[in-house]
């Protein structure tokens, strides 16, 4: 499905006017056609999972996105044909009177402390809670939770909300060039409000203005403003209350983060009874949740909970993409705030904000209907640890499980809930991590982030940048993945460059007029541009895989070849291009079995939670044949296909819905065998997808190699802020690869590393503590495990 984009509804998705002349002072005379970059058409995204959801998929699916004429608006970009007025007066005031207008739903407390007071749940905590005081009166009881009442008594105030609402506005505008939504998602949500449906947005965390844009969004389009869950603690309050009374969900006092709220054996039950009474009010929720860490996913496990109970009948999930051309900086004190708040009067508004809301989808239908399975899941070490240690060619079949992203902790804990009701929960997490990352729009800022981190790492001429400017999209597009941007590429490019300045060199010699753009070599830069990139690796993950288990065949297989020359530090990998001319025959068993490997490496949110890593590895590998890099060839055979008399005289039965097995008895699938393909322009292809999972697999890399200075174990801040140094001490003496330092991913390669056994977790009084395994306190099995990490890496 798709939506024409050139037409006059889509003019607001142009680069604006506003930022065009945000340019480099050089000289730009390029021989490049100006043509739009995006075509005629542009791809539908945010549809729910028609596996899982059937029955979601098939009653939204019709009304969804069906009205191309809706087109994109700017929520900014506010006039008088936005009020019910007109006139000299009304075009100075359009902004107030069009806030004043919106339909705001107010939302009394009445009774609702009382409730959740006297629920069961709460009672039960306090009866367990030794630090309760004890005693059958009420005053005895509501003592303990004296400081969650200002959080019970979260409320929307109608005209605080205007005032907040008008202010954001102009707040997002000083910020922001635009905030474009597509008008086509909004007819689904208001149909689900019509109807009743409890609903409850899900979005990745980017950002501490990741709420209020998608608040903003819903309250200028006449949808209930949501009650959004604040993650950060805020300490004046002052700014408490006044957040607390536009539906803000805070921390309590007395934690300092999400972590120390969770551990407090009281704050669990009396959230999910919140949760229980905001939901019977019908009022909408928001939820960030954390791809890394898999934070505020314990908001998620309390709602399934109440469903599974019978408390709520039901609720609708809508995922949130969120994209911007630049994420924001913001603070959580109030000084900062404030100052940063004073230097939007004097900064022009940068980048675009692009949201798309996706196909709302019952939860109860996802955890009943039993096609969000979790019997597969087995721990990393029972997956990886026998290829590792053992050499064995054949993984263990099943799926990776991240216990992690769901601490026992964080999660309503039942004493009849199961070992797999806890993955149902994970697996939801799961799912709407990777459904909100799907419909996230591409920026241009991610496009020219990815093409100089991972293709142009030694710099690019203008030219050649906007000739791959325009590839990329078109592979985009291709793979039904939509962009933010739109306009000539020329401008396109200009606009993208001027944004990421600051992590440039763009230098102009007098004797060309092509200016050459080089990233800069430093941390900042590197972090920022590998930040801005990651959404083009999700879209190209499966190109990812298969182009990295063909890396590691090529390891494996030319002794002094490619790969070989690719991975020594004193070769240009200039010259190792050029190398790749060669007859190399990768079977297609061997190549899935690398893929499959990898699929377990990789952190969460990258493949489809509801397709089995075995498919795939499959899919990754078919991808670089459709792509042209892979070739295929079949293996001929000495046995006739259907002679039965050769065969050993049993019989394998495959399950239904193996798309990949043939359902005749006399039929063998085929031994497929694969050749690189010899084009020009293959081996910058290969190795632009091996890039975009270098960097994390290089910090898994890095961290096995810290382990070797663990002589005892450490607490896990500790460990943590002595693994970043030895990160980026890494990189600084190899001057480069300064993306691998992030914290995001050096947490991801510590739970990457339990998960595997390297690594164990103690818990005693001091806190966390992280060491080392008896398995691996040999130094040759940590060298194993460097070794099988190694072999992805093109580097």
């Amino acid at each position: 499905m798709v939506q024409q984009l050139n037409g006059g509804s889509n003019r607001d998705v142009m680069i604006p006017p506003a930022n065009q002349h945000k340019r480099p002072a050089l000289s730009w005379a390029l021989k490049i056609t100006s043509v739009p970059v995006l075509g005629k058409f542009r791809p539908t995204v945010g549809q729910c999972c028609q596996q899982c959801t059937p029955e979601s998929f098939s009653n939204h699916s019709k009304k969804f996105g069906q009205k191309p004429s809706l087109g994109f608006h700017n929520i900014l970009d506010i006039n008088e044909t936005h009020t019910r007025y007109r006139g000299w007066l009304v075009q100075r005031l359009c902004c107030l009177l069009c806030v004043s207008g919106r339909k705001v739903d107010p939302s009394p407390v009445n009774s609702r402390q009382e409730r959740v007071c006297q629920s069961n749940r709460v009672r039960e905590a306090l009866t367990a809670d030794p630090k309760a005081p004890e005693g059958g009166d009420s005053q005895g009881r509501l003592h303990p939770l004296s400081s969650f009442h200002p959080m019970i008594n979260t409320c929307i105030s109608p005209s605080l909300l205007r005032c907040v609402g008008w202010l954001m506005i102009k707040m997002f505008t000083s910020v922001f060039g635009s905030i474009q939504v597509n008008l086509n998602h909004f007819v689904a949500l208001h149909r689900a409000t019509e109807e009743g449906s409890r609903l409850v947005y899900t979005y990745v965390r980017q950002s501490m203005v990741d709420s209020a844009v998608l608040a903003l969004v819903l309250f200028c389009n006449d949808l209930r403003v949501p009650y959004t869950i604040c993650p950060v603690q805020i300490n004046n309050s002052f700014l408490r209350s006044i957040l607390q009374k536009v539906g803000v969900i805070l921390l309590p006092p007395f934690a300092a983060t999400e972590q120390d709220a969770e551990m407090d054996s009281i704050y669990s039950p009396v959230m999910t009874s919140l949760v229980r009474e905001l939901l019977h009010e019908g009022q909408p929720l928001s939820v960030g949740v954390s791809a890394e860490s898999g934070q505020g996913g314990q908001w998620l496990a309390r709602i399934r909970q109440l469903i599974k109970d019978g408390s709520v009948p039901d609720v609708t999930l809508v995922s949130v993409g969120i994209s911007y051309d630049r994420v924001p900086e913001t603070h959580t004190q109030v000084g900062w705030l404030l100052r940063w708040l004073l230097s939007l009067f004097w900064r022009k508004p940068e980048g675009i904000v692009r949201i798309h809301l996706a196909q709302p989808f019952s939860l109860k239908e996802m955890c009943e209907s039993g096609r969000c399975s979790v019997v597969e899941w087995r721990p990393l070490q029972d997956l990886l640890l026998p290829v590792i240690l053992t050499s064995r060619t054949k993984t263990e079949f099943g799926q990776r499980k991240m216990s992690w992203l769901l601490p026992s902790h964080d999660a309503p804990r039942p004493k009849e809930q199961t070992h797999q009701e806890r993955d149902l929960n994970i697996a939801i997490i799961f799912h709407l991590i990777f459904s909100a990352t799907s419909c996230m729009a591409v920026m241009s800022t991610s496009l020219l982030s990815s093409l100089l981190l991972y293709r142009h790492q030694k710099g690019v001429s203008v030219s050649v940048l906007c000739r791959d400017v325009a590839w990329l999209t078109e592979e985009l597009l291709f793979r039904n993945k939509d962009v933010g941007f739109g306009g000539r590429l020329t401008e396109v490019v200009h606009y993208s460059l001027a944004l990421l300045s600051p992590h440039l060199i763009i230098a102009a010699a007098p004797s060309r007029k092509d200016p050459l753009v080089v990233p800069r070599p430093t941390l900042a830069a590197s972090l920022h541009l590998n930040q801005q990139a990651q959404i083009v690796t999700h879209a190209f993950i499966s190109e990812a895989v298969g182009a990295c288990a063909v890396s590691a065949m090529l390891y494996e297989v030319a002794g002094s070849g490619v790969s070989s020359k690719v991975r020594s530090d004193s070769i240009d990998g200039e010259k190792v291009k050029g190398d790749l001319e060669f007859d190399v025959v990768l079977l297609q068993s061997e190549l899935t079995e690398r893929a499959l490997q990898l699929c377990h490496l990789l952190p969460p949110g990258f493949i489809p939670p509801c397709q089995s890593s075995q498919n795939f590895a499959l899919d990754a590998i078919d991808s670089l044949v459709r792509c042209g890099i892979l070739i295929m060839e079949e293996v001929p055979r000495d046995i006739p296909i259907c002679d039965f008399w050769k065969r050993e005289g049993t019989l394998t039965w495959t399950t239904t819905d193996e798309p990949y097995q043939s359902d005749s008895d006399c039929e063998e699938q085929d031994l497929c065998s694969y050749k690189i393909s010899q084009p020009s322009q293959c081996p910058d292809m290969l190795f632009f997808l091996c890039s975009m999972l270098a960097g994390h697999l290089r910090t898994l890399c890095w961290t096995t190699s810290f382990l070797d200075h663990l002589h005892t174990p450490l607490t896990e801040a500790h460990f943590m802020t002595q693994l970043r140094l030895h990160l980026y001490d890494t990189a600084k003496k190899k001057k480069q690869h300064y993306e691998s330092c992030s914290q995001e991913a050096a947490h991801t390669a510590v739970r990457t590393l339990i998960d595997l056994g390297v690594l164990m977790e103690e818990l005693n009084e001091d806190g966390v503590f992280l060491g080392l395994t008896s398995l691996f306190l040999l130094p040759e099995n940590r060298q194993k495990v460097q070794r099988f990490i190694s072999q992805y890496i093109y580097s």
